[in-house]
C-alpha cells in the first residue's frame, strides 16, 4: 500500500510523493516562547514527531525546520508585564521547550530558526509584496496584505466571502474567520512595544506573526516544499495568510500537503490557568508521568481526532509501557543461535498498512498489541521458537523507532540497593524509625524510595 496523508488543503487523503525522490522538506510551526508550552501544544509537536519518524522508517531523508516565534504580540506583552527584556524572556522559555522535547523523546529538527534572526528576509518579502501591489502602506508606516489581491484567499478553510462581514484591516496576530480582513505584514512602532523594533523602508517597527513563518520556511526549504504541519488552531488565520502572502511573493505553489492535528482538552474541558489544568510537561513529570507514558497517551488517538487528556489515563499508559518493556526484555534474554536476516512477523505488514493510511496509530497499535498478546502466550508455554524471538525483536525495533515506548533500564548503584534491602528488613520488623532514617539517607544520596503494594520502588531524584 502506498503512503497516504490527509491534505487539509484538498480535504482528502493523497498518496505522498515528495518533490525530490527520497527526500522530504518539512516545516512545522514551533512554539511562541512567551510561556511554557503546555500538553495541548505538545500534542501537535508529538504528531509531527510521529510523521517524521514514520517517514524516516520508510527510508526518506528529511530536512525539518521548526521555527521559534520570539517576537509577536504575546511575547511583547509578557515582557512588558514582567518588566524583563524580551530577549531574556524568550531565551528562558526556549530553553524550557528544548528540555521538554528531551523528556518526550521528540526527535530534534535540523534547524530551529528564531524570528528575530530573520528580520531582513521578512522585510525583503514584504517589499516584494508591495512592489507587486499585493500589499499597501498605511499612514502610520504599517504594511498590510490586501486579501482581495489573492483570488484563492480562504481556500484552506473554504471561506465564502459572500457570507462574511468584511472590515478594513486587522493589526492583531490572531482573529476569527467570521471577519476576514487585510492582515498586517509590518507593524509600525508604538510606545507599548518598548525597545522591540527594527528599521525598515517604512520606518521603525516589527514583523507581523504570519510573515515570519513564510520568510523562514522559504529561506531554508525554498519556495516550494513537501509538507507543512501545525495544530488546527493554525488553520486560520495563520496558515491561510501564509499561503496567500507566500504564493503572491514567489509566484509559485507553496506547499504540497498541509497536515493539522486536532485539539486536546484536559479533564474533558478547555485548558485554562484559572481551572488549574493548563499542564506543562514539568507539571506532569511532577505527577509521575514519564516521557513514555505521555508519548503513549498522545499517540494512542488518531491525530485528526480530538483527544481528552485525563489523569486516569496514566494507569493504562504505565501498564502498556511496562508490558512492552517486559516483552522486549524477555525476548532479549532468549539464547538465539539463528542468524538475524532482518525478517519480520507477518503482523508487521498490517502494522505498516495502518500507518500508511494517514498515520492510523490506533489501528497500528491494535495490530501490535494483538501480536504482543500472542507472543506472551507462546513465551509462557515455552513454545516460542528462536526464529520467532529474532523476528519479534525486529518488530519491536520498528515499533519503537516510531512510538519510542520501551523504557531504558535504570542502573541502581549497589550502595543504594544495600540500603533499600536493609530498609525492607527494618519495615518487616516494624522498626519505623530506622526505616525513615534509611529513606532520608537514600534521599540524600540522590534517590527516592517509595512504598507500594508490590514493594519498594527506587528512582533517581529529578534534577
Amino acid at each position: 500500500m502506498s503512503t497516504q496523508f490527509y491534505n487539509s488543503l484538498t480535504k482528502k487523503k493523497e498518496t505522498f510523493k515528495p518533490i525530490e525522490a527520497g527526500k522530504v522538506k518539512l516545516y512545522t510551526c514551533g512554539p511562541t516562547v512567551y510561556d511554557m508550552a503546555h500538553i495541548g501544544n505538545f500534542r501537535a509537536f508529538m504528531f509531527e514527531d510521529l510523521l517524521k519518524r514514520y517517514l524516516l522508517l520508510k527510508g526518506f531523508e528529511i530536512n525539518h525546520i521548526m521555527n521559534i516565534t520570539d517576537v509577536d504580540d504575546k511575547t511583547i506583552k509578557r515582557s512588558f508585564n514582567e518588566n524583563i527584556p524580551i530577549v531574556e524572556l524568550t531565551k528562558k522559555y526556549t530553553d524550557r521547550f528544548f528540555e521538554d522535547l528531551k523528556v518526550l523523546k521528540i526527535l530534534p529538527a535540523n534547524i530551529y530558526p528564531n524570528a528575530t534572526d530573520h528580520i531582513p528576509a521578512m522585510v525583503r518579502m514584504i517589499e516584494n509584496l508591495v512592489k507587486k501591489n499585493n500589499a499597501y502602506i498605511t499612514d502610520d508606516g504599517s504594511v498590510y496584505f490586501a486579501i482581495d489581491s489573492y483570488p484563492d484567499y480562504g481556500q484552506l478553510i473554504n471561506l465564502d466571502f459572500s457570507q462574511q462581514k468584511r472590515t478594513n484591516r486587522v493589526s492583531a496576530d490572531e482573529y476569527t474567520k467570521d471577519k476576514p480582513q487585510d492582515f498586517v505584514l509590518w507593524k509600525s512602532w508604538k510606545e507599548e512595544d518598548g525597545d522591540v523594533s527594527w528599521e525598515s523602508p517604512w520606518g521603525k517597527g516589527r514583523p507581523g506573526w504570519h510573515i515570519e513563518c513564510s520568510a523562514m520556511s522559504t529561506e531554508y526549504l525554498g519556495n516550494h516544499f513537501d509538507i507543512h504541519c501545525g495544530g488546527v488552531d493554525n488553520l486560520f488565520p495563520h496558515h491561510e495568510n501564509e499561503i496567500a502572502q507566500t504564493v503572491c511573493a514567489t509566484g509559485e505553489l507553496f506547499v504540497n500537503i498541509w497536515m493539522h492535528c486536532e485539539y486536546l482538552t484536559v479533564e474533558r474541558g478547555k485548558m485554562s490557568k484559572s481551572e488549574g489544568n493548563n499542564f506543562s510537561i514539568s507539571d506532569l513529570v511532577e505527577k509521575d508521568f514519564s516521557g513514555e507514558t505521555l508519548r503513549y497517551i498522545l499517540l494512542n488517538t488518531h491525530y485528526r481526532s480530538k483527544l481528552s487528556f485525563t489523569m486516569d489515563k496514566k494507569h493504562e499508559a504505565v501498564q502498556v509501557v511496562q508490558r512492552i518493556t517486559d516483552l522486549f526484555d524477555r525476548l532479549l534474554s532468549i539464547n538465539k543461535t539463528v542468524e538475524n536476516d532482518g525478517s519480520l512477523p507477518e503482523d508487521y505488514l498490517q502494522f505498516e498498512g495502518a500507518l500508511d493510511n494517514d498515520l492510523d496509530t490506533p489501528g497500528a497499535l491494535a495490530v501490535f498489541f494483538e501480536w504482543v498478546r500472542k507472543t506472551n502466550i507462546k513465551l509462557d508455554s515455552g513454545s516460542l521458537q528462536e526464529k520467532e524471538a529474532v523476528t519479534g525483536l525486529n518488530f519491536l525495533d520498528k515499533v519503537n523507532s516510531i512510538f519510542d515506548l520501551i523504557q531504558e533500564k535504570i542502573e541502581i548503584p549497589k550502595e543504594i540497593l544495600d540500603l533499600v534491602n536493609v530498609r525492607q528488613k527494618a519495615r518487616q520488623n516494624n522498626d519505623w524509625i530506622l526505616s525513615d532514617k534509611l529513606r532520608d539517607k537514600i534521599y540524600d544520596l540522590g534517590w527516592n524510595v517509595e512504598d507500594t503494594l508490590t514493594g519498594q520502588k527506587c528512582k533517581p531524584l529529578k534534577s
